[in-house]
């Protein structure tokens, strides 16, 4: 099984992020952020990942922190599972409807990170999470997972568009860690 485990502790969070890129969706996470749970919940379901995210974070102050240190975790925790990344399918993509709103997520699992952001938000909070925070999230995480993303939503609904994100992000990254093959998927010999 590929799975991994990571934590980050800093004077305002305190992170455990436990995934299994082989599981089934089975999720245990509680951020304190009751919308993010929910967009965890769909990334893990729709990519078939067993997740555990435990967070504690200074939410008096705001939801960026624990956001932002979510993501940078579960970026290290993808990265530790995925090992020497022999025999993944390297790339993955998928466009997810959601309602009016339409999201993309095309990945390369290169080792180089690098993302490309595409939407804007127009309201301040969707229940305690700042939707302005989302392209955020997925630059800590991306970062941290050395995962180039090109991720794009439209539409009018805010919830509607983040939802259909993460759920486009974790298809995408479900197809790229698939097993499909034997060796390291680049001409370098290392990703």
């Amino acid at each position: 099984m590929r799975e991994s485990k990571a934590t980050r502790k800093t004077n305002e969070t305190d992170i455990e992020v436990k995934i299994s890129l082989d599981g089934s969706g089975n999720t245990d996470i509680n951020t304190g952020i009751a919308f993010f749970d929910h967009m965890l919940n769909s990334f893990s379901k729709h990519g078939s990942f067993d997740l555990v995210v435990k967070a504690r974070g200074d939410l008096g102050v705001d939801d960026h922190h624990t956001i932002e240190d979510v993501g940078i975790t579960l970026g290290d925790a993808i990265r530790k599972a995925l090992g020497d990344k022999k025999g993944i399918e390297r790339f993955g993509e998928a466009r997810i409807p959601m309602d009016e709103s339409l999201a993309s997520a095309v990945i390369d699992i290169s080792g180089r990170s690098f993302l490309v952001f595409n939407g804007v938000f127009n309201n301040q909070k969707i229940g305690n999470f700042n939707p302005q925070n989302t392209r955020h999230f997925f630059e800590s995480l991306t970062s941290n997972a050395g995962i180039n993303a090109h991720l794009n939503v439209e539409g009018d609904n805010d919830h509607h568009k983040t939802e259909a994100l993460f759920k486009a992000f974790g298809i995408a990254l479900k197809r790229a860690v698939r097993l499909g093959g034997l060796g390291v998927p680049s001409t370098k010999g290392v990703l």
